[in-house]
């Protein structure tokens, strides 16, 4: 498993990865894709094999969902006021511990940092249109 960070998120999160065993991960900022639109990191994503990672779970997941396969999406959701580094780091590890000998493909895996800072933690599968 690979993973692609969105520019929402901090490229401390690539270099976790990196760190965690999955040496292919990166930040779009680090491959030329910044500002670029969420559609043409989709299909960067898909095309080179990454579970794309992202804040932005209302338009990320839609744009899977249009798709025949994909490699996976993990988004990291966070109440209002609580996002920072410290807590864009944690929900990355609790996500990747997640995964663990999992198969994320056509898949969400949602992390969710609620304002009573509780964590919450959804997969599902994407539909087809």
């Amino acid at each position: 498993m690979k993973f692609l960070i969105d520019e929402c998120l901090s490229p401390t999160l690539a270099a976790i990865a990196r760190k965690q065993g999955f040496p292919e991960s990166t930040h779009v900022n680090w491959i030329g894709l910044r500002s670029r639109k969420d559609w043409l990191l989709v299909r960067r994503a898909i095309r080179d094999g990454f579970v794309l990672v992202t804040n932005d779970a209302v338009d990320f997941t839609s744009l899977m969902e249009r798709e025949r396969g994909h490699p996976g999406l993990v988004c990291i959701n966070v109440a209002h006021g609580l996002m920072s580094l410290d807590v864009q780091t944690k929900l990355f590890e609790h996500a990747l511990a997640q995964l663990a000998e999992v198969d994320l493909a056509d898949q969400v895996l949602e992390v969710t940092l609620t304002p009573d800072r509780t964590v919450r933690v959804g997969r599902y599968v994407t539909r087809v249109r």
